[in-house]
């Protein structure tokens, strides 16, 4: 009997549990916990982290889980990480739903940089308006640029004050449209974009809005990961499963 734990996050990981789902296939749809109010699914859902290798070995037996779905984020680097120490451990099969990286084109304006770290640095200079398109988790590097005022966009209103000095948020859900991002763009004046190579269709429009716009992108790159399975739709991945 096949029983899936499907690590979720992404639109992919969404779509997923729905062709799951139709299929009747017994899975569980585990969120990392980072959104307040994630996005429901129509299969049975936990929230919150395992504990690292042990804890998701453990929960792996537990639940008596045959295949692991890694449809996290591409930066979730030490979550992939654990799920092939882990099901290595279990005699579980694994593979990675990921989207391809995106590649930039004639017009864009990218500075590839390997980390936060670069990122930060890549902005030392005069004072300009940010969009800093990362998420919450390393917005305390960028203080150390405190010159720049900061345009966040977040799921989620902040519960407490931000960790950089000039900055203000716009609270917003993807998928976003172009026409929606050129507008952000403009109001916000925003004269550089700082984001993560996260690839996909749900988050790209930024990148052709500051093409349009001839505005420059730091575009941090994805963590190099150990070789692994890796599937890229949603037929790959239930093709795997059975």
């Amino acid at each position: 009997m096949i029983k899936i734990l499907i690590l979720g996050g992404t639109s992919e990981a969404s779509a997923l549990a729905s062709a799951v789902a139709k299929r009747g296939i017994p899975a569980i749809f585990s969120y990392a916990g980072r959104v307040n109010t994630p996005k429901p699914q129509p299969l049975p859902t936990r929230i919150g982290g395992f504990g690292g290798v042990n804890g998701l070995v453990t929960f792996l037996a537990q639940e008596r889980i045959t295949h692991i779905v890694d449809a996290t984020h591409p930066f979730a680097a030490q979550m992939s990480s654990n799920v092939l120490a882990a099901a290595a451990q279990c005699g579980v099969k694994a593979t990675a739903f990921t989207r391809p990286a995106w590649q930039p084109v004639t017009g864009d304006q990218w500075q590839s940089v390997a980390s936060i770290d670069e990122a930060v640095n890549a902005l030392a200079g005069p004072p300009q308006r940010v969009l800093l398109a990362i998420g919450r988790m390393h917005l305390n590097a960028f203080a150390d640029q405190p010159q720049h005022h900061y345009v966040l966009r977040l799921v989620d209103p902040p519960t407490s004050p931000l960790p950089l000095p000039d900055v203000s948020s716009v609270i917003d859900r993807g998928p976003f449209t172009l026409e929606g991002d050129l507008a952000l763009l403009e109001n916000q004046r925003i004269q550089r974009i700082v984001c993560k190579n996260a690839g996909g269709e749900g988050a790209s429009s930024k990148l052709t809005a500051a093409r349009r716009l001839g505005l420059p992108v730091v575009m941090i790159e994805r963590p190099h990961l150990p070789s692994r399975l890796e599937a890229h739709t949603v037929d790959e991945v239930i093709n795997w499963l059975t």
